[in-house]
């Protein structure tokens, strides 16, 4: 009975020693109050009553900061909170260099804001994040390092400047708005002013050439209208030449205008106008008259009708017993 009691109390003392550890743990242990290190994962033997295991969690965890009043250089004070995201890289470091990790981890983070950012003024705080974000980490880790642990990153969530800060900010915010807003108007108003001379340096050099187009088809058609003229004043007698004078002295005449305008040719032309005006007339009594009569000059060589009829018979002179030619007035 009693060798069965022994070998159950063995059997729940190796029981009671196992340990099951996850991948993402590991477990210290301690042999009588000595740390011989970090074990896992798997299945872990710890013996009772000589030896202690602490588990330590390796998964990045996060750590939210509350709001910390710091003043800057420019003795501007404002309120930061930020998160600082950290593991556990010393299993053994983490237990037996530090009591609370966390605590610790918030205290110098604390001081180490206060720190850097009192090194900066206003507007590097409130324009360089990013570089504040990288100085904190580096600050951190090179504190936390002794404890086992790794600082992975530092991000500010939040900047609250006092209230008559912000109240100038927006009025500098309003201010640059209406700068921009100023500026992109007088771009606009430029691009306007290029564009519409541009436009009417087009629309010139299109009127220039229509005009230089314009001038050269009035060019050819006068040229034409002079040819044609040429060709048709080529068949042009000087009877039509006559009538065209004529016709030109009737208009003249119509006009309501005191002044009287007389060729210089006035009397040729009255001469041609009588010489045609006897032509017709004997062609109207049914004489002959040539064509070829009328020769460049429009003086007529036809003879006239009275030439037609024989010469008078010459008379005696009672006078005189001499007989000779009468004189033909």
């Amino acid at each position: 009975m009693a060798t069965w009691i022994v070998i159950l109390v063995v059997v729940v003392l190796v029981i009671s020693g196992i340990r099951i550890v996850p991948e993402y743990n590991r477990i210290v242990v301690f042999r009588l109050g000595k740390c011989v290190g970090a074990r896992g994962p798997g299945v872990q033997v710890v013996l009772p009553f000589i030896e202690r295991g602490v588990y330590v969690d390796l998964r990045e965890g996060f750590l939210q900061i509350p709001s910390q009043k710091c003043i800057t250089r420019d003795n501007a004070s404002i309120d930061v909170d930020f998160l600082i995201y950290s593991k556990v890289i010393d299993p053994a470091m983490a237990v037996v260099q530090v009591v609370n990790r966390e605590g610790a981890t918030q205290g110098i983070a604390t001081t180490v804001v206060r720190a850097v950012l009192g090194d900066l003024t206003l507007d590097d705080v409130l324009s360089k994040r990013e570089s504040i974000n990288i100085r904190l980490r580096q600050e951190l880790d090179a504190v936390t390092e002794r404890w086992g642990m790794k600082v992975t990153n530092v991000e500010i969530r939040e900047i609250v400047p006092p209230p008559m800060v912000q109240e100038a900010m927006n009025r500098q915010m309003s201010a640059e708005r209406d700068r921009r807003a100023k500026v992109t108007e007088a771009e606009g108003r430029k691009q306007s002013v290029v564009l519409v001379a541009e436009g009417e340096r087009q629309s010139s050099v299109l009127r220039a050439e229509g005009d230089r187009e314009s001038i050269r088809l009035q060019a050819e058609g006068t040229a034409n209208a002079l040819t044609l003229v040429s060709e048709s004043a080529a068949t042009i007698d000087a009877r039509t030449m006559a009538l065209q004078q004529f016709e030109a002295l009737k208009a003249l005449g119509a006009s309501s205008t005191t002044r009287v305008v007389l060729p210089v040719d006035l009397l040729p032309m009255a001469k041609h106008i009588g010489e045609y005006a006897e032509l017709a007339l004997a062609a109207s009594q049914g004489q002959s008259v040539s064509a070829t009569t009328v020769v460049s000059t429009g003086r007529s060589t036809t003879p006239s009708p009275a030439a037609d009829t024989p010469p008078p018979a010459e008379a005696p002179n009672a006078g005189s017993s001499d007989t000779g030619p009468a004189s033909a007035t």
